[in-house]
């Protein structure tokens, strides 16, 4: 079964039984009870994946080691991968991955939140196909109907006055150039973020990420890091009163009085797949444009309907930002970033000369119209919160039988589990974690983790994920967690 593989436990259970009763039945009845309750262990059937008519293309190119010891030759030692024997990842078909001896895996992960539609939606490449077919690139400074089409589209989901979209080719650069507006258009340099996010590894956005794991020693200025509003490891529980309190006092004690901006994440995704206490961004975002400021939704992770209740993860705390940054389920896997603003704010690039070479490129902005157009046909959003919301309803189920898991949060198909060694004290289980991702993939499963301790599973698959596909992933879990 290329799904899940096969266990021959029952079968050299049963062997050693008989051999055992050949050589005389002298069995405790103690050791009797327990051998019986191992064969009928043994005898349940593994959990097993849904039907999927897909045949992956045979593979003929390098193996796993000999890419691994390129990797390790030529590419950066920075780079790291999941599992004690690395995946080589050959194929993928909407919520599938295909290794290279065609063995099919589930993909709880996505590419981190990228793939939305599906991984090879014909859609989406059909329509770059067709571009690419036609114009690979062309710069700015000539007209094409792609990034027009696009933007115009892409500034129908937006709501109020955010229609103005500055394409970009990743959440990293969406969120420095989104950083730089809010300094221009304000006059001040004062940034403020949240502990526990990540908006990037670039100048700026290193310096709003707040995670040590994610900051080398550079120069980062003017960023203040206000209390994370994290209803279960927080310092005030999900008192967003007191958390936005914070962000008044950085005013008021760290900077002039007048601020740049505030940027955040709805649900913060790398920092382990955190939701901001209810109540809080409103609260935030009114001291902030107290302040002057301006307010940034980091939609890099939590936009394009994975949230599944709204498109948009600022929309689940009832809130308009001024400027909006989106990348990775925008292209569906194609290197592709934006930022929508308004009119207003979008004047201040018009100072200087504002350029990107590879922004709103006809073969990255075709694609991430069909994306908009698929996630519309499919009625992917609706599925994220219907799915999303069942599949999160198992996982708590499961936090009732395994003491291991502290906590399961987040929405739609943007959910994690935490685990901990003690409930009371919440300890990471740093290690466990491992462990159980190398029993989830033997069984055919791939998923994330994330968090400042790293123990905590980010399961954000592509937004076709089904009930079955969602029962099948309880089932693995289950059964890994039951063997650490």
């Amino acid at each position: 079964d290329r799904g899940g593989g096969t266990d021959c436990g029952f079968l050299e259970l049963l062997g050693w039984v008989v051999v055992m009763m050949m050589q005389g039945g002298r069995i405790a009845r103690r050791g009797l009870s327990r051998l019986a309750a191992a064969v009928e262990t043994a005898a349940v059937a593994p959990p097993r994946m849904a039907d999927f008519n897909h045949v992956p293309l045979p593979y003929d190119g390098p193996s796993a080691a000999e890419i691994a010891r390129k990797r390790a030759e030529f590419l950066s030692p920075s780079l790291f991968h999941f599992y004690s024997k690395p995946l080589n990842i050959v194929e993928g078909k909407m919520q599938y991955l295909f290794d290279e001896r065609g063995r099919r895996y589930l993909d709880a992960f996505a590419g981190i939140a990228t793939v939305c539609c599906g991984h090879c939606h014909p859609d989406v490449v059909g329509a770059i196909a067709a571009q690419a077919g036609r114009l690979q690139h062309s710069t700015v400074l000539y007209l094409n109907h792609a990034i027009a089409d696009f933007a115009e589209a892409l500034a129908s989901k937006m709501p109020g006055d955010l229609k103005v979209v500055f394409f970009t080719n990743s959440g990293t650069e969406a969120n420095e150039l989104a950083i730089m507006m809010a300094r221009l258009y304000t006059g001040s340099h004062d940034i403020i973020s949240l502990r526990n996010s990540y908006h990037g590894n670039a100048a700026g956005t290193m310096g709003a990420t707040a995670q040590k794991n994610w900051k080398f020693s550079v120069v980062q200025s003017g960023v203040h890091h206000a209390v994370n509003p994290d209803p279960y490891r927080g310092a005030f529980g999900s008192d967003a009163e007191k958390y936005a309190r914070d962000v008044q006092e950085i005013i008021e004690f760290g900077t002039t009085g007048q601020v740049a901006g505030f940027i955040s994440e709805a649900i913060q995704g790398v920092g382990g797949i955190v939701e901001l206490s209810p109540g809080y961004l409103p609260l935030a975002y009114e001291a902030v444009r107290s302040a002057g400021g301006l307010c940034i939704a980091d939609e890099v992770q939590a936009g394009f309907a994975r949230v599944g209740s709204h498109f948009w993860g600022f929309e689940t705390h009832g809130v308009v930002p001024d400027i909006v940054t989106m990348a990775k389920g925008i292209g569906n896997g194609i290197p592709l970033g934006a930022v929508v603003t308004t009119p207003e704010i979008a004047q201040v690039l018009t100072r200087r000369c504002y350029f990107n070479t590879f922004g709103g490129n006809p073969l990255c902005t075709a694609g991430g119209l069909a994306v908009l157009r698929v996630l519309e046909k499919e009625g992917l959003q609706a599925n994220a919160h219907a799915v999303g919301s069942y599949l999160k309803d198992r996982l708590r189920a499961l936090q009732d039988k395994h003491e291991i898991i502290g906590d399961v949060r987040g929405t739609g198909f943007m959910l994690g589990v935490e685990l901990v060694t003690d409930r009371q004290l919440k300890t990471p289980a740093k290690d466990e974690i491992c462990r159980a991702m190398e029993h989830m993939k033997e069984m055919g499963v791939l998923v994330g983790k994330g968090g400042f301790y790293g123990n905590v599973f980010r399961i954000t698959p592509p937004l076709c994920f089904t009930k079955e596909d969602a029962d099948f992933f309880v089932a693995v879990m289950d059964s890994a967690l039951s063997k650490l």
